[in-house]
């Protein structure tokens, strides 16, 4: 696991340098919700009445005057896109950085195939991604003890579990993306977050692009939609998780084969 321990030190930095702020963000908008709670019902009201603006964050379904609420769609945003961000800058930069960095000439002269070399990179991406998930809701949970509220255990480990998914399947894709590239990937990897993430508010706001919710992570990590069903949509997730696996496939069956440069 040599290659797993490399990888973990390199992306050290990075690692607390995100998982700080996410953290950070959090827990300042769970430490706002008693100033705000008292304003809510009429933020609530304001937002129900602005039409697509509204169905695209669902926050017509949802309670701002609740925890549960104001959890799902404030810290849930910050939580979707920080993680889906991060995600995707440690996996589609952990391929192409050899060729990028000229490091490829001397990591592949060693005996070790490159199945393996791509095993534990990936293994490294996952072992940050749930050190982050971890990291994220311990401090989530400790955040709403100490404003003294109580803590909807089921709505809030929902939508960690939600959102650490969410960060898997991109993670997938653009290792798969990753195999591909040769030089600079880190506007590539944001562009596929970032499309992800609007392809979800376009499908919430027009029905004939509701089929979207199936092609991003984004769709069963909806905060509304948790809150309101108890539950993930287990065909959305299922299609979701889907396109991972096939982004990690596409890389094994094209990467060993690659000339590198």
């Amino acid at each position: 696991m040599t290659i797993v321990r490399h990888e973990l030190r390199q992306g050290r930095t990075a690692f607390w340098i995100w998982t700080g702020a996410i953290a950070a963000l959090l827990g300042i908008c769970i430490f706002l919700f008693p100033e705000m709670k008292g304003e809510m019902d009429t933020v609530s009201d304001m937002f129900a009445s602005m039409g697509a603006f509204t169905a695209a964050f669902g926050m017509d379904k949802l309670n701002f005057g609740t925890l549960t609420g104001y959890y799902a769609i404030e810290c849930g945003n910050v939580l979707g896109l920080g993680g889906a961000f991060y995600a995707a800058l440690c996996a589609v930069d952990v391929l192409a950085k050899e060729e990028r960095l000229h490091t490829a000439d001397l990591l592949f002269t060693h005996p070790v195939s490159r199945v393996r070399v791509m095993t534990e990179k990936l293994i490294s991406v996952f072992l940050r991604l749930t050190a982050l998930s971890v990291i994220i809701y311990l401090v989530s949970v400790g955040s709403m003890l100490a404003i003294g509220e109580d803590v909807p255990w089921k709505v809030v480990n929902l939508l960690h579990l939600a959102y650490f998914l969410l960060q898997l399947e991109i993670a997938g894709i653009c290792f798969g993306i990753s195999a591909f590239l040769k030089r600079g990937s880190v506007g590539v990897g944001l562009g596929v977050a970032f499309l992800l993430y609007f392809m979800n508010l376009i499908a919430n706001i027009t029905k004939s692009a509701e089929f979207l919710k199936y092609f991003t992570p984004f769709a069963f990590c909806d905060g509304a939609a948790i809150v309101t069903d108890g539950k993930l949509d287990a065909g959305i997730l299922a299609a979701g998780l889907a396109l991972g696996a096939l982004g990690i496939a596409a890389a094994y069956l094209s990467y060993p084969k690659k000339d590198l440069t």
